[in-house]
């Protein structure tokens, strides 16, 4: 049986321990390198044959350089050696969840979900795209708001910060009927089967 051969990204010593440990455990899993920074999983991916990189996020003092590092792996390495990158971390920000995904993440887990990398990473190899549940809030919300133009979609976070009609209207400097129609826009394209 050939070997799923992993790379973990990750600088906590803690982690990296751990994970590698758990890891081992597993009959159809192989850990073939563990990195702490951004230069070393760069130099790892370019000398060894690695299928699925478990990517910590903040490498370097909250840096966000594991995004760096998964964006810098999707690009160097030949497309016939495709790496799949699961992104494994303590954060769960919005932004950060999509642009993963926009960087060439397959996946995004949670430390808390620690429980379901195996799982993940047979998921990753065998290109089984299951979002996580720790992300998959947040991306099919982003599905749904790619239906609103700029403007509404300028409206909609406003909105959702708790702005009024009115101050949406102060702040964008349009009539509060522009605002008003604009949010109607907005609610027939994310909610078009809800009753008025």
């Amino acid at each position: 049986m050939d070997r799923i051969r992993v790379m973990l990204v990750e600088d906590d010593p803690f982690w990296q321990e751990n994970i590698s440990r758990d890891l081992a455990e597993e009959p159809d899993i192989e850990v073939v390198a563990v990195t702490g920074t951004k230069e070393e999983a760069v130099q790892a991916a370019l000398g060894k044959e690695i299928d699925v990189v478990l990517m910590d996020i903040n490498l370097t003092e909250n840096r966000l350089d594991g995004l760096e590092a998964a964006h810098e792996l999707t690009t160097l390495i030949p497309e016939r050696r495709r790496i799949k990158i699961i992104m494994l971390t303590s954060l769960s920000d919005k932004e950060i969840i999509v642009k993963s995904f926009q960087l060439g993440a397959m996946n995004y887990i949670t430390k808390q979900s620690y429980k379901d990398i195996v799982r993940a990473i047979r998921d990753a190899h065998e290109d089984r795209s299951s979002i996580h549940a720790d992300a998959a809030d947040v991306m099919r919300s982003e599905v749904q708001l790619m239906t609103l133009t700029p403007v509404e979609r300028e409206v909609f976070e406003l909105r959702r910060q708790g702005f009024s009609k009115q101050q949406i209207s102060d702040k964008l400097h349009k009539s509060t009927n522009t605002i008003k129609s604009q949010l109607k826009s907005i609610k027939a394209k994310l909610y078009p089967f809800k009753n008025e």
